[in-house]
Order: structure tokens, then C-alpha cells, then sequence
């Protein structure tokens, strides 16, 4: 994907649409305090330092997005310079969407139903990350192995007794519109129906994740992957 972080409307958006599914979307930064303020000048809203992921290499800074939904923004953390880079974060010239982030409820139970599919896939995963004010956020993930150059999500269940971030993250911002785009639409389509993903995919030249974000000022920041 060779797109960017679009600062104007560029795309023509509808509606809302947010897949309800989607729990985050992940905006990838070579640096974190450029990215923090890469989106507080397109929202007016200032991103919270959320932690790092030991042994993964990065750290994060969150907002809310509106209840269950919030952005990430991830960057790579200094304090781990030879850690895995999974996003290729250092290679980031500009912010940009490097991902994003399903609920699927009882991952154990999505897990066995891709093993009869035979669809091949790493977890559940254990992970953590504590907050600056000491909270330990707890949940599982698991990864597709072919994820569709990008296309398709992680997929994460919280801990029972872990604050969701979108309840005490920065608020103000709002996601109206997320999609994904393809030359292998139909394909995308067929594979996102088998995993309940309820998401909106068009037909494009190249494959993006695309979104778009309101903020409290009647500012709209679009982006992409």
C-alpha cells in the first residue's frame, strides 16, 4: 500500500458507516510526538500517551473515537531500538494508517472456527500494556496469516475487568466513515462475509484502508494507508 494520511476530503464519503465490529484503527508514525501532533492539528484534539508494548518495540498514544471505537497512533519506542518493527514504522515518512482492529467476541471460539477452515493463523496472544497512571490493560489477539496485504484486521478480545481505552481516552473525535479498497473486491468480499467483518469495500487501483474522523471543531481529517 503506497498511500498516506490525507489532511482534506479528497475522497467522496457518504453516510456514516462504521463497521461494528472495528475497535480500533492503528495510525502508524516513525516518530510519537510527531504523529501526536500531526493529528491534534487536523482535530484540534491532543492524543494521550498510552504505554509501551514490551518485547514489540513501540508505544502508542490514544483518543477516543466515540463508545468502542478509538485511534491509535503508534510509533516506534527508543527504549527498544532492537525490537521487531511489525509496521515498519521507522521507515514512515508521514503519518498513515498501518492497520486496524476487529472484536469478534469469544476469540477462543473464532479461533476453532478458522481451524476448521483451515485458515491458518498465530494466537490467541496474551498481551498487556500499563498505563502511565499504573493500570494494566489485559487482552488476547490473533493474527491472520494472510491478511490480504493489509486489508484485513487483528482481531482482539479484552480482559474481563479492562477498561475499554474509547471510555477514558482524549474525547472530542468521532469516526464517520471506514473502508476498505481493492482490485479484488469481490474476493475481499467473499473472505470479509465468512469472517463477519461488516465492513464497506470498494473497488480501487491499489489496497488502502481508508477513514475518516470528525473533530469537535468541525474539522475532518481523512486517511489512509
Amino acid at each position: 500500500m503506497t498511500g498516506g494520511a490525507l489532511t482534506s476530503p479528497a475522497i467522496s464519503w457518504g453516510a456514516v458507516e462504521v463497521p461494528t465490529v472495528l475497535d480500533h484503527i492503528l495510525l502508524g508514525s516513525s516518530d510519537l510526538d510527531e504523529g501526536i501532533a500531526f493529528v491534534k492539528k487536523h482535530t484540534g484534539v491532543t492524543a494521550a500517551f498510552g504505554g509501551v508494548h514490551p518485547g514489540r518495540g513501540s508505544r502508542n498514544a490514544l483518543l477516543s473515537l466515540g463508545e468502542k471505537h478509538y485511534l491509535e497512533i503508534i510509533a516506534p519506542d527508543p527504549a527498544q531500538p532492537g525490537s521487531p518493527d511489525h509496521y515498519d514504522l521507522r521507515k514512515l515518512t508521514a503519518p498513515r494508517l498501518v492497520g486496524w482492529a476487529a472484536h469478534p467476541g469469544d476469540l477462543n471460539l473464532f479461533a476453532a472456527r478458522l481451524r476448521n477452515a483451515n485458515l491458518a493463523f498465530d494466537g490467541p496472544t496474551p498481551g498487556s500494556r500499563k498505563r502511565p497512571d499504573g493500570l494494566l490493560l489485559q487482552w488476547k489477539s490473533l493474527n491472520l496469516h494472510d491478511d490480504q496485504a493489509g486489508l484485513l484486521p487483528f482481531f482482539i478480545e479484552w480482559s474481563t475487568g479492562t477498561v475499554h481505552p474509547s471510555a477514558d481516552a482524549p474525547p472530542g473525535c468521532k469516526i464517520l466513515r471506514f473502508e476498505l479498497s481493492t482490485p479484488a473486491n469481490a474476493a475481499l468480499q467473499r473472505i470479509c462475509t465468512f469472517l463477519d467483518l461488516d465492513v464497506r469495500i470498494t473497488h480501487g487501483e491499489e489496497p488502502q484502508l481508508l477513514a475518516r474522523i470528525a473533530g469537535p471543531d468541525g474539522r475532518f481529517m481523512t486517511l489512509a494507508s
